[in-house]
C-alpha cells in the first residue's frame, strides 16, 4: 500500500510538472561528457549511480541503467566511455554500492535479490559474480554501506517487516555476504551510517530514525523525529563533524526543502534552517552526499547543485548544472544522484539522458579529497609510504596537465617487476595503492619509476617480509 501511495504521489507530481521560474545559466560548473547509452523508448532510463576509485587510482561511474547497470572510466577527461555493462532485471529503480573491489546492485524487480560483481579486472571489463539472496529475500528500494557491511532499506516485507533494514556481513567473504539483524520498527526509504549509527528516512512516515547499530544482530532505536509537518524524507547525510544532519524530502507538501539539524545530542535533534536552489521553488530535492565543507545535491528538475556547508548553519550555493533544462517544474524528472570522486570530478545520472560528468571551475578544497585542490604546477614524485613496508605501500605523484603516465617498479638488476600503471590521466594529484603480494615479489630493494610527458623520476623502496 506504501509503495503505491507513493506512485500515485509520483504521477500526480508529474502531472503538474509546468515550471514557475525561469532557467538560471549554469554557474561555475563545466560539462566533460555526457553518455546516454541505454535509452528506452517510454518512461525513464536511468536511477542511480555511484563511484568507485581503483586501487590504482582510476575512477569509475556505475549508472543504474533500466536493464542493468553500465560502468564508465571516467579518468582520462578526453576519453571518458564505458568499459562493460552488466545485465539485470527491468527496473525503474537501481542502486549500488561498493565495497573493496566489488559492486553491491538492488532493485525492486520482482526476485531481483543483491547482485554482486567483481571489479578487480577494470579497466577492461568486470566479472558477474553471482545474485545473492537469502531465504524470502527478494527485491531492495537502496542499498548503503559502512565498513564491511550493506544495509538493505525498503527490502520486500515478507523478509523484513515494514520494510525496514537488513544487514549482510561481507568480512568473511564478500562474495557470499552473512544475513545478521535486521531492524523493522518503520519503513526505511534510505538511511546513512557512520560509526555504527543508522541514520533512517522513515518517508512515508514524515520522521527520521537514529538507530544503534553496534550490535549488528540486535539494532536499537536511539530516537525517532519528525522532520517537521508535510515532510517526506528521502535520504540523510552528515556534516564532517558530525554535528548538523541535512535531510532531502522527496514527497510531502511543496515546497520540498533540504532541511539542517543540529544532532549534536542525537537524543535531541533541534530543526536549524531549510535551503532551496537559488531562485527556484518548483523543483524536488532527491539524494545528497557531503564532501568535508561541501555538499552535492540532485534536485530532479533544477539539475546538480553544489552547497558550501563549511557554515552548515547557513548553506551557500556555490555551483551548479541543469541535466534537466527544459523546465523546473514540481516532477520526478530531471538529475536522481550524485557523487564525487578524489579528483574532484563530479558524476551524476539524470533520469531521462544518463550520465553527466562535471567538474566545477573553482578547487573544492576542504573535501578531503587531495585531487579537489588546485592543479599543480609542476611535475613530482613523492617517496612512497610506509617505507620500509609489507605487503603494500603507497605512492604518490602529481602531473600538472593531461599526461600519458606510466608507474613501473623494477629490481636491483633493473628488470621490470611491475607495471603498475600505463594510461592517461588528467592533470591532479594521484595516490597509488602498491602490493608486491600481487607480484609475488621477495623482500629486497627496488626502484619504482615514474614517467609523465617528457618527465621522468625515480626513488627507491624497501620491501621487508
Amino acid at each position: 500500500m506504501k509503495k503505491q501511495l507513493k506512485y500515485l504521489l509520483i504521477l500526480s507530481a508529474l502531472l503538474l510538472s509546468a515550471s514557475a521560474e525561469a532557467q538560471l545559466p549554469n554557474q561555475n560548473m563545466y560539462l566533460l561528457r555526457a553518455l546516454n547509452q541505454h535509452p528506452v523508448s517510454q518512461g525513464a532510463a536511468y536511477s542511480a549511480l555511484w563511484g568507485y576509485r581503483a586501487p590504482d587510482g582510476r575512477e569509475y561511474a556505475i549508472l543504474g541503467c533500466d536493464s542493468g547497470t553500465a560502468f564508465v572510466d571516467i579518468t582520462d577527461s578526453a576519453n571518458i566511455r564505458e568499459v562493460d555493462f552488466v545485465p539485470g532485471p527491468v527496473s525503474d529503480w537501481r542502486e549500488m554500492k561498493t565495497y573493496s573491489h566489488y559492486a553491491y546492485i538492488v532493485s525492486e524487480a520482482q526476485n531481483s535479490a543483491l547482485q554482486i560483481v567483481d571489479l578487480q579486472y577494470l579497466p577492461d571489463s568486470v566479472r558477474f559474480v553471482k545474485k545473492f539472496t537469502v531465504p524470502g529475500y527478494t527485491t531492495t528500494h537502496t542499498i548503503s554501506q559502512s565498513g564491511p557491511y550493506l544495509y538493505l532499506n525498503g527490502a520486500n516485507s515478507s523478509f523484513v517487516q515494514n520494510g525496514g533494514i537488513a544487514i549482510l556481513d561481507l568480512t568473511i567473504d564478500p562474495e557470499t555476504p552473512v544475513l545478521k539483524g535486521k531492524w523493522t520498527t518503520l519503513y526505511v526509504h534510505d538511511c546513512r551510517v557512520e560509526n555504527d549509527t543508522i541514520w533512517a528516512a522513515n518517508i512515508y512516515d514524515e520522521e527520521v530514525t537514529i538507530i544503534d547499530a553496534r550490535n549488528k544482530n540486535s539494532m536499537t532505536t536511539i530516537r525517532t523525529f519528525q522532520n517537521l509537518p508535510g515532510s517526506g524524507p528521502h535520504n540523510t547525510a552528515l556534516s564532517s563533524d558530525r554535528k548538523r544532519l541535512f535531510v532531502t524530502d522527496e514527497i510531502g507538501t511543496a515546497p520540498f526543502r533540504l532541511k539542517v539539524w543540529n544532532v549534536e545530542n542525537p537524543a535531541n535533534p533541534i530543526f536549524v534552517t531549510n535551503w532551496q536552489p537559488t531562485n527556484i521553488t518548483t523543483s524536488i530535492v532527491h539524494n545528497i552526499e557531503t564532501y568535508g565543507n561541501f555538499a552535492v545535491i540532485a534536485h530532479y528538475t533544477a539539475g546538480v547543485r553544489v552547497l558550501n556547508i563549511s557554515n552548515p548553519d547557513a548553506p551557500q550555493e556555490v555551483a551548479w548544472y541543469d541535466t534537466y533544462p527544459s523546465n523546473n517544474g514540481q516532477s520526478y524528472n530531471g538529475c536522481w544522484g550524485v557523487y564525487m570522486f578524489p579528483s574532484g570530478k563530479i558524476i551524476a545520472s539524470d533520469r531521462q539522458t544518463g550520465l553527466y560528468v562535471l567538474k566545477t571551475t573553482f578547487p573544492l578544497t576542504g573535501t578531503g579529497h587531495s585531487n579537489s585542490a588546485p592543479v599543480p604546477d609542476g611535475y613530482s614524485l613523492e617517496q612512497n609510504y610506509p617505507n620500509p613496508f609489507n605487503p603494500s605501500t603507497k605512492i604518490k605523484f602529481s602531473i600538472a596537465k593531461n599526461s600519458e603516465v606510466s608507474l613501473n617498479v623494477y629490481d636491483l638488476s633493473g628488470k621490470l617487476v611491475a607495471d603498475v600503471l600505463n594510461d592517461k590521466r588528467d592533470g591532479g594529484t594521484y595516490e597509488v595503492e602498491f602490493s608486491a603480494q600481487r607480484y609475488g615479489l621477495a623482500s629486497g630493494t627496488y626502484y619504482y619509476k615514474l614517467k609523465a610527458g617528457d618527465f621522468v623520476q625515480t626513488r627507491k623502496m624497501t620491501l621487508v617480509k
